[in-house]
C-alpha cells in the first residue's frame, strides 16, 4: 500500500492523505486548540493550518471539476474560491463595521489585479517558455473580457463620478442598482459559459501538441472519491474563511506596525484566497492547457465582483454601513491598463512569453505603488 495515498480499490477511492488530514487538522486547531491558547505559536499554527486547508481546497476542487468536466470544472472552482471571498468580507464587515468600510474595495481591486497581471501573467510566462506559444479559444476569452470590463468600471470606477453622494459612493439605491447589474452580467455570462456558448470554453484542439497535451488526463474519479472530495472541499472552504477572519486582525497589526497602508490588508486577504485558484490555473498552463487557465481566471475575476457587490450591498442596506466602492485615480489608471493590455494579448489565438511579462511588471508595479504610493 503506497504511503502517500489511500487506495480503497473496491470503493475506488483514491485520494492523498494530506488532503484529507488537512481539513481535519484545521478544525482541530480552530475548536479544539485555539479557543484556550494564544500567542505567537498559535498564530504561527493558524497560519500554516490555512496554507494546508488552501492546498487541500484546490485538489478537491480539481477533484470535483475533473469529475464534471469542462466547463462546468472551472466554474466550480470559480464559484467556491469566491464563496470563501465574499464570507470573509461579510463576516469582517459584520465585526467591524465601519472600519471595514473600504475593504471590499479594497479585496476586490485586489483579486482584479492579482488574476489579471499576476496569475495571467504567470501563466503567460510559463506556458511561454515551455512552448514557444500556447493556443485558446478567442470567442471564450473575448466574451469573458467584455463582461469583466463593463462590471469592473460601473462597480469601482463610476462611483467616483456620480453626484447623489459625495465621494466614493453609490447611495443605497444606487447600490442597489449595482448589486442588480452585477448578478444580471455575471448570471449572464455564466449561461453563456455553461449553455447556449459553452463551446467557446473549450482547448482549442486544433494543433497536434495541443491535442497530445490536452488529452493527457488522468482517470476519470469514481463517484464516491467526488462525494468524499465534496464534504472535504466544504470543510476545507469554511475553515479558510475562519481562519483568515482570525488571522486578519495579525495581518493589520503587521501592516501597521510596517507604515504600510492598509489597502494592503486586502491585497493579503485576496492573494491569500486566491492562492488555490492561482495554482490551479499555473498548473494547467504548465500542461499546455491555457484554456483551462483563462477559463478560471476570468471567471473568477468575475465571480469576485458579481457575487462580492451584491452581497456587500445587501450587508449595507440593512445595517446603514457606508461601503466606499470608487477607487482612486491611480488604481483606476492601473485597472484601465491591465483590461487595455490583456485586450491586445488575447486578440490573436496565440499567446508568448513577452505578454506574460509585461502583466507581470504591471502586477509589480501595482504591489510597488500600493506599498510607496
Amino acid at each position: 500500500m503506497n504511503n502517500n495515498y489511500f487506495l480503497y480499490k473496491k470503493l475506488k477511492i483514491s485520494l492523498p492523505v494530506w488532503t484529507v488530514l488537512c481539513p481535519l487538522l484545521a478544525v482541530i486547531i480552530l475548536l479544539v486548540i485555539t479557543p484556550v491558547t494564544s500567542g505567537g505559536a498559535i498564530i504561527f499554527l493558524k497560519a500554516a493550518a490555512l496554507i494546508g486547508v488552501v492546498l487541500s481546497a484546490v485538489h478537491h476542487a480539481e477533484v470535483i471539476a475533473h469529475r464534471v468536466g469542462e466547463p462546468m470544472g472551472t466554474l466550480i472552482l470559480a464559484l467556491a474560491i469566491t464563496i470563501i471571498e465574499v464570507s470573509l468580507i461579510v463576516s469582517i464587515m459584520l465585526s467591524e463595521g465601519e472600519g471595514a468600510a473600504t475593504l471590499a474595495r479594497d479585496t476586490v481591486f485586489a483579486a482584479i489585479m492579482i488574476i489579471l497581471t499576476g496569475i495571467i501573467g504567470l501563466c503567460l510566462l510559463w506556458g511561454g517558455y515551455r512552448y514557444i506559444e500556447q493556443q485558446y479559444t478567442r470567442k471564450g476569452v473575448n466574451t469573458a473580457l467584455i463582461a469583466l470590463t463593463a462590471i469592473s468600471v460601473l462597480t469601482l470606477v463610476l462611483p467616483n463620478y456620480t453626484t447623489s453622494e459625495p465621494g466614493p459612493y453609490y447611495n443605497n439605491s444606487q447600490l442597489i442598482f449595482a448589486a442588480i447589474i452585477s448578478l444580471i452580467i455575471y448570471a449572464g455570462f455564466v449561461a453563456v459559459q455553461t449553455g447556449r456558448h459553452s463551446d467557446y470554453f473549450l482547448p482549442d484542439t486544433s494543433g497536434p501538441e495541443i491535442k497530445e497535451t490536452v488529452n493527457e488526463h488522468p482517470e476519470r474519479p469514481s463517484l464516491l472519491t467526488t462525494l468524499i472530495s465534496l464534504g472535504l472541499l466544504f470543510v476545507a472552504l469554511w475553515a479558510v474563511v475562519v481562519l483568515s477572519k482570525k488571522l486578519s486582525p495579525d495581518i493589520e497589526s503587521a501592516v501597521s506596525s510596517l507604515g504600510a497602508p492598509k489597502s494592503l490588508v486586502g491585497i493579503i486577504i485576496a492573494a491569500v484566497i486566491l492562492l488555490p485558484e492561482g495554482l490551479a490555473a499555473i498548473r494547467a498552463a504548465r500542461k499546455n492547457q491555457l484554456q483551462t487557465s483563462l477559463n478560471l481566471a476570468l471567471g473568477s475575476a468575475l465571480a469576485s465582483i458579481g457575487l462580492t457587490i451584491p452581497a456587500v450591498a445587501i450587508v449595507a442596506y440593512f445595517t446603514g454601513m457606508t461601503v466606499t466602492l470608487g477607487i482612486d485615480t491611480k488604481s483606476t489608471l492601473l485597472l484601465v491598463l491591465s483590461l487595455f493590455i490583456i485586450s491586445i494579448s488575447f486578440n490573436s489565438g496565440k499567446t508568448n512569453i513577452m505578454q506574460g511579462i509585461i502583466m507581470l511588471v504591471i502586477f509589480a508595479t501595482y504591489l510597488f505603488t500600493t506599498i510607496v504610493p
